[in-house]
C-alpha cells in the first residue's frame, strides 16, 4: 500500500463522520473572518497552532510563507467577497528558504532543467526582516482591504512558541 492509499482510506474515514460533526453545512466564509499566510512546512500547523477547526480560517501556505501577488490575489478575494478582517502571516525558524537564494536556486533549476524561472525564489536570510517585508507589502496593496489588523508572527519549530514581530514603521 502507498501512502497516497492510506491517505485515501484516512479521507473515506473523515468523511464517514462529516455529516455527523455538522460540517457539511459550514458556509464559504470563514466564521473567525481571519486569513493565515504561512510556510508549507510540515511542522508549522495552523490549525493547532492557533486551536482552529474546519471554518474558522481561509489558510495560505506556500515556501517560506512568503507574501506573493498569488497570495495577495487570495487575500483580496477572502476579504472583498467572504468577508474576512484580519490578516496574521507566519514564519518559523529552521526555516528553507533560509538556506538559499534566488540566484543559487534559479542557477540549480536552470541546470537541471535547461529552464530559468521567471518568478522570484522568495529566499531570505532574515527570518524577523522577512516577517517585516511580509507585513510591508501587505500594507502597500491597494487591494488589501482591512491593513489595520494585518499582523505578523515567528513559530519556534524547536518549542512550540510563537512571537509577534512589529513592524518597524518609517518616522
Amino acid at each position: 500500500m502507498s501512502f497516497s492509499d492510506e491517505l485515501l482510506a484516512n479521507a473515506q474515514h473523515y468523511a464517514a463522520g462529516f455529516a455527523a460533526r455538522g460540517l457539511g453545512g459550514l458556509g464559504a466564509r470563514p466564521a473567525k473572518r481571519t486569513v493565515i499566510v504561512t510556510c508549507m512546512d510540515a511542522r508549522v500547523d495552523p490549525y493547532r497552532i492557533f486551536g482552529l477547526a474546519e471554518g474558522d480560517a481561509h489558510v495560505l501556505r506556500n515556501a517560506g510563507g512568503a507574501v506573493t501577488d498569488d497570495v495577495v490575489r487570495s487575500i483580496a478575494i477572502s476579504q472583498r467577497l467572504l468577508g474576512t478582517e484580519e490578516v496574521v502571516v507566519v514564519h518559523h525558524t529552521g526555516c528553507g528558504m533560509m538556506g538559499i537564494t534566488d540566484e543559487g536556486f534559479k542557477d540549480q533549476l536552470e541546470a537541471e532543467t535547461g529552464a530559468r524561472p521567471s518568478w522570484p525564489v522568495e529566499a531570505f536570510a532574515d527570518l524577523d526582516g522577512h516577517v517585516r517585508e511580509s507585513l510591508a507589502r501587505l500594507q502597500a496593496s491597494p487591494f488589501v482591504a482591512n491593513k489595520a489588523a494585518v499582523r505578523g508572527f515567528v513559530f519556534d519549530v524547536g518549542t512550540g512558541q510563537l512571537r509577534e514581530v512589529r513592524e518597524v514603521r518609517a518616522q
